[in-house]
């Protein structure tokens, strides 16, 4: 949801405090908890102090560079890759893009109501999070803009009679940045632009983000933009690299969990991608709470004098917030990998820099399921109304229409234990996928493990911040 768009609807600056913190994530206030809050972050700090010695003291040698990919066995790998399976697959989801669009253009234009709303900011962009750690990259086959690309290229040459001619060579410096750069947009439009989560927003830039694809694919082939331009391709690979199963060819197969990130290919803009991944969500958790509304309404009001509109100023000022961390996290990131290079041993920063970015990725993976764990809980269970009345007109077509979201499947003082769980256990993984790689580039492993101190030093922040984001929304 949109939080600069119902400040701006009610029309006046001093009102802004009040809708800005609604809890569009469904995040219930939680009563007096036992243990306060402060003492929460001390023992995460303590608990990744405790992950990092033992790491250094038990993990001598690297594990997860080590290949231990095998295939399903009795063929279920080659059945669930085959042809037959992945046209099924695809089918679904250039079904699901053309019903959305069609739901967010022609039927009710309220974000709670309609279909295109809640399937794209709750079922898919947070739903699919989850999935992909667990199954693997299950976007990939389910890509409506993959199957479409592969379906022309198929049609046109068989049309043609003759292979077609081959795409340009995709550059090299490009890397993920289209990617980080969709990543971003997609943020803005739901966390910032005002009538974000509108239907008929949502149908209209699906249709522009389809048309941008369907031209890098005609420009660069639709495996090289799919693989490392398209931006949910990019977001979703990067969390399914944490699974146990991975396609390779023509079957699927088990692997060492979180061994995936360990191959990922370092290319230019993976760093820039991953800190859009962690600074958005951490913009929308700050947004959320006090200390934001605080700046913002004075910042806001500042533009207004000058002659901007409330609505243009407000989402300057949130713009701004949220490029603000991104750059944040961006920024320790870089101050990490700068403390690891004083240790010695060669290396550039753009060579650490790049060698450590996957241990990133569990670090996105938890402020997304922290953050987003009531969104998913509460409003996914929309969704059972809105398949029976996706137009939102009246209509009950599976009988499930007037099926309500059940507010106690998860009581406040539960979902707050739960969020701190998820960011700590997500902080020690962190930790020991940068150990993992810090043992392959040194080759003394007492030189390795002070490698790794700024890192610690960095993860305790993230945890730290992680939890303060959660109790300012929570409270």
């Amino acid at each position: 949801m949109s939080r600069a768009a119902k400040p701006v609807a009610v029309g006046a600056l001093v009102a802004l405090a009040a809708p800005a913190t609604a809890n569009a994530h469904g995040v219930a206030a939680r009563s007096d908890i036992p243990i306060p809050d402060w003492l929460f972050a001390w023992a995460a700090a303590l608990v990744l102090i405790v992950s990092f010695v033992a790491l250094a003291a038990l993990w001598p040698k690297p594990k997860l560079e080590r290949e231990h990919w095998r295939p399903l066995p009795g063929g279920i790998g080659r059945a669930l890759a085959s042809r037959p399976v992945e046209v099924a697959c695809g089918g679904i989801g250039v079904f699901l893009l053309l019903f959305t669009v069609a739901a967010g253009l022609l039927g009710q234009q309220i974000p709670s109501s309609n279909f295109a709303t809640t399937f794209v900011y709750v079922i898919f962009w947070v739903g699919l999070v989850p999935l992909s750690v667990i199954f693997g990259d299950v976007f990939r086959a389910f890509n409506p803009w993959r199957a479409i690309g592969r379906t022309v290229d198929w049609a046109s040459g068989s049309l043609a009679g003759e292979p077609l001619p081959p795409p340009k060579e995709y550059p090299a410096g490009l890397g993920r940045w289209p990617a980080a750069v969709g990543i971003l947009v997609f943020a803005w439009l739901e966390l910032v632009l005002q009538d974000g989560d509108l239907p008929r927003t949502v149908a209209i830039a699906t249709c522009a983000y389809s048309a941008v694809v369907f031209v890098g694919m005609a420009v660069y082939g639709v495996g090289p933009w799919i693989d490392r331009a398209e931006a949910f391709s990019a977001y979703f690979n990067l969390f399914s690299r944490m699974s146990p199963f991975e396609r390779r060819g023509d079957e699927i197969g088990v692997r060492r969990p979180l061994s995936g990130l360990a191959q990922l290919e370092p290319l230019p803009g993976t760093v820039a991608l991953v800190a859009v991944m962690v600074g958005t969500v951490t913009f929308d958790g700050a947004s959320e709470g006090q200390l934001w509304l605080g700046t913002a309404l004075p910042l806001t009001r500042t533009l207004d004098g000058i002659g901007l509109s409330p609505s243009i100023g407000l989402g300057i000022v949130y713009t701004l917030g949220m490029l603000l961390a991104v750059a944040l996290v961006y920024g320790f990131y870089k101050l990490a990998v700068a403390g690891a290079r004083s240790v010695g041993g060669g290396f550039t920063a753009e060579r650490l820099a790049r060698a450590f970015v996957h241990s990133l990725v569990p670090i996105a993976l938890v402020y997304v399921a922290a953050h987003y764990l009531t969104l998913v809980v509460f409003q996914g269970q929309a969704i059972g109304a809105l398949i029976s009345d996706p137009f939102g007109n009246g209509a009950d077509l599976f009988g499930t229409a007037g099926t309500q979201i059940d507010y106690t499947v998860l009581g406040a003082d539960l979902v707050w234990y739960l969020q701190v769980a998820l960011v700590v256990v997500g902080h020690v993984t962190a930790l020991a996928v940068a150990h993992d790689r810090a043992l392959v580039l040194y080759d003394d492993s007492r030189l390795a493990v002070r490698s790794q101190y700024w890192m610690l030093g960095i993860m305790v922040g993230f945890t730290t911040l992680a939890l303060w984001l959660l109790s300012q929304a929570n409270a």
